[in-house]
């Protein structure tokens, strides 16, 4: 299980971490029942303080993404998948929206923006391994 944080992209550590969990459950990385990295654990890995890991915890419990199990530690709940890849979608959607609107405000034409998208998703080609190797 690796998660990653980067403190100065301006979203907040416990932000990132529920959206890396939910996403990872929308891919079925993380299936229902499957047991995640305890508190500790995920602090250390990702060098935060405990109660930000903790407080990301408390967001996906309370959204219905995952369930402390006693004596077993924290597993991602059943139908969580499903409830994942829509707020991923939705997520998404309003990331787009705003590029979007940021591109048309700019006084690009729909036509340039689409052939920009284009151009960007000839470049992926639609992989992560190509994603990867822009960074």
């Amino acid at each position: 299980m690796f998660f990653t944080v980067d403190p100065s992209n301006g979203v907040a550590i416990y932000s990132q971490i529920v959206r890396q969990v939910k996403f990872a459950v929308a891919e079925q990385t993380l299936r229902p029942g499957q047991l995640l990295p305890s508190v500790r654990q995920l602090s250390q890995q990702l060098a935060v303080n405990p109660n930000t890991v903790a407080r990301a915890f408390q967001d996906l419990q309370s959204e219905g993404v995952i369930e402390t199990l006693r004596g077993r530690g924290v597993v991602v709940c059943k139908g969580a998948v499903e409830r994942c890849r829509k707020q991923r979608q939705s997520l998404l959607a309003e990331r787009l929206s705003a590029v979007l609107t940021e591109a048309l405000q700019a006084g690009l034409s729909a036509k340039e923006v689409r052939k920009l998208v284009d151009e960007q998703l000839r470049t992926l080609d639609g992989t992560i391994e190509a994603i990867a190797e822009l960074q």
